[in-house]
């Protein structure tokens, strides 16, 4: 990636799931803090907090009665970290002392998330941080050893079959559970209707698989993928719904996603009537005439 303070979002790309993986081998792209300050109030309201509290039950026991009992450390791996908001929303939910190992190809990113992880946890344990530049695509078992938890958030529909099998690997030779958010699953709804929705809605799914590198990405196809990738390893998986819902004081970050949906589309389908369409839809945006709702989930991966 490049510098983030000098970036700005794609203009052929939605900003909120951009073309490539902030932590693989594809072609990276850029990504401004600005955006990913503005996205991130809205992304810890749609995270499933019921898995959120299902890990951190499953490390207190851990903690209290495993080989880190008596108050272990816990050490979590967050992939394609970015600016380090998966991390900001998590380390209060967990209880005693944590260790957080941030990757990300970009330096930058890395620098910032680990400046800004919060430095106690909710019951004032102490945060200490450690910043892997690398590709998530390429971690092992061992690069996870001794982990309590993988986490991420928007990543999964920017992989490949071949990354999320690798993850998956990694995270099944550690015995190590994954917390893996915001993906998206496919499904926009804006409300009241306009007769392009479904044609742009289609045009972006078929950008989102498109292949880079050889190979295609995910897409809206990332949670089943990625159910069936642990579940083949022998994981139990849960997957609940974490949906953006976007009101009247989400008008910046509805203006940019929509901005970006769009074009996204009419790359993919040259022919489609853009411009005409995004006017339509940011005039209404911006007479409170719109809702809208963007559709991902959140998964749990846990071994027996």
């Amino acid at each position: 990636m490049t510098d983030p303070d000098r970036a700005t979002e794609p203009p052929t790309e939605p900003p909120t799931e951009p073309p490539t993986a902030p932590g693989t081998e594809h072609e990276p792209v850029r990504y401004a803090r600005s955006w990913l300050a503005l996205r991130e109030p809205a992304d810890a309201r749609a995270r499933a907090r019921d898995l959120a509290a299902a890990v951190a039950a499953d490390l207190a026991v851990r903690c209290r009665t495993g080989p880190a009992a008596g108050g272990g450390l816990v050490v979590v791996h967050d992939l394609g970290c970015g600016s380090g908001s998966m991390g900001r929303w998590l380390v209060p939910m967990l209880a005693g002392p944590q260790h957080w190992v941030l990757h990300d190809r970009d330096p930058d990113l890395l620098a910032l998330a680990a400046a800004t992880l919060p430095t106690r946890t909710g019951d004032g344990a102490a945060v200490t941080v450690e910043a892997r530049p690398g590709d998530v695509a390429r971690l092992t078992a061992a690069d996870l050893s001794g982990a309590g938890l993988v986490a991420a958030s928007a990543l999964l529909d920017v992989l490949t079959r071949t990354d999320v099998d690798a993850v998956a690997t990694a995270c099944a030779g550690a015995g190590v559970p994954a917390l893996l958010t915001l993906t998206v699953v496919g499904r926009v709804d804006l409300a009241p209707a306009d007769p392009l929705d479904a044609v742009v809605a289609t045009a972006f799914d078929a950008h989102q698989r498109r292949a880079v590198a050889g190979s295609g990405l995910l897409g809206p196809d990332a949670v089943e993928v990625t159910t069936d990738a642990f579940a083949r390893l022998g994981a139990r998986v849960e997957v609940r719904p974490s949906p953006w819902r976007l009101g009247a004081g989400d008008a910046a970050l509805a203006t940019q996603w929509l901005t970006g949906w769009v074009a996204a589309a009419a790359e993919q389908d040259p022919e489609l009537p853009a411009d005409d369409y995004l006017a339509r839809r940011l005039a209404a945006l911006a007479t409170s005439g719109l809702d809208v709702t963007v559709h991902h989930a959140d998964l749990l991966a846990r071994w027996p």
